[in-house]
């Protein structure tokens, strides 16, 4: 009897525990946050997700009545940022950018101090779009047919820009080499800057980044768009065909990025957080932007949905460097 009178204790205890934790964490929820959030985009400023990024973190900032602050953090395929995040305490002060660099570097970079993904948990899928193909327009291709007879006629002496080994754009232009059949040169920068700056002065002719940072570049005459990477034609860039349009069958590649933070975050402050950027990404000042410039918003991005896309996209990238052979220079 007195054992089983204790068994009823324990379990009584048990259950007080479960609940003052419960009302615990959703304190922790109700006063976070008490200090700025930080999110750490682990490429440099001005890139493709960087502008949408400051967008929604400064909308977030409203809505928490605290400061939200983007942090640039690029090197070595998003790894430098990354492995920084997944090492911050787990408290949901310190976010990370996570893009489809971060699926690629989970199979380009075999020696990592940390895992790409289990490492986080996910919090929100926040923006895609598709990346274009631009050249100088001093390049003779007017079309990817004209350039794909060139790049055969001269197998490797054709190079072409990306922000980073391991970036998407590396891989984008990977990928179409590939299936192209031709032979081109890769010239990795530190930071989409540095590659759009040469591109834009000719020292390097070709270059496949995210559509929204070159739609000015392509309408002011600066660069010529040749496709784009997408199932079908942007609505700001109309005219410019898609590859599969443009005669390579099946090339589809998109630019996206979603907020993670470290694993083990409270799932109270991680509801909050997952919350609050839907909101902000239903907003009228981020809708504005998205359509301004050719990005697709997820404001209705659960975590399960953004951690089996962000599964997939790894997958699907470590079957194109098997397939190409792509490899950090």
């Amino acid at each position: 009897m007195l054992a089983r009178g204790g068994n009823r204790l324990n379990a009584f205890r048990a259950g007080l525990l479960g609940v003052a934790l419960c009302v615990a964490g959703f304190a922790v929820a109700q006063d976070f946050p008490t200090r700025p959030i930080k999110i750490i985009v682990p490429f440099s400023p001005g890139g493709a997700v960087d502008g949408p990024t400051r967008v929604v973190a400064n909308e977030l900032s409203k809505r928490l009545n605290q400061g939200v602050v983007v942090e640039n953090r690029p090197g070595a395929g998003a790894t430098i940022g990354s492995e920084a995040v997944a090492k911050a305490p787990a408290d949901g002060y310190t976010l990370l950018l996570a893009s489809q660099t971060n699926a690629i570097s989970a199979t380009l970079y075999s020696k990592l101090n940390f895992q790409p993904i289990d490492d986080f948990v996910p919090i929100s899928l926040i923006a895609r779009e598709p990346g274009v193909l631009v050249v100088h327009p001093s390049f003779p291709a007017k079309n990817v047919a004209e350039l794909i007879a060139m790049a055969k006629a001269k197998p490797g002496e054709i190079h072409y820009a990306s922000s980073g080994n391991g970036s998407g754009q590396h891989l984008f232009m990977a990928q179409f080499a590939s299936m192209a059949g031709i032979q081109l040169t890769h010239v990795p920068y530190k930071g989409s800057g540095q590659a759009t700056t040469d591109l834009l002065g000719g020292m390097v002719p070709i270059s496949m980044p995210g559509l929204a940072a070159m739609v000015q570049h392509v309408k002011s005459g600066k660069l010529r768009a040749l496709a784009v990477t997408g199932s079908k034609r942007s609505p700001v860039l109309p005219d410019v065909p898609t590859f599969i349009e443009a005669g390579v069958p099946g090339f589809e590649a998109y630019v996206w990025s979603g907020l993670l933070a470290p694993k083990a975050t409270p799932a109270p402050v991680l509801e909050k957080l997952r919350r609050e950027t839907a909101a902000a990404l239903a907003s009228p000042e981020v809708k504005a932007y998205m359509a301004a410039n050719a990005l697709e918003g997820y404001p209705d991005s659960t975590p399960a949905q953004f951690d089996a896309y962000f599964r997939e996209e790894r997958d699907r990238w470590a079957r194109i460097i098997k397939e190409t052979g792509a490899k950090v220079e």
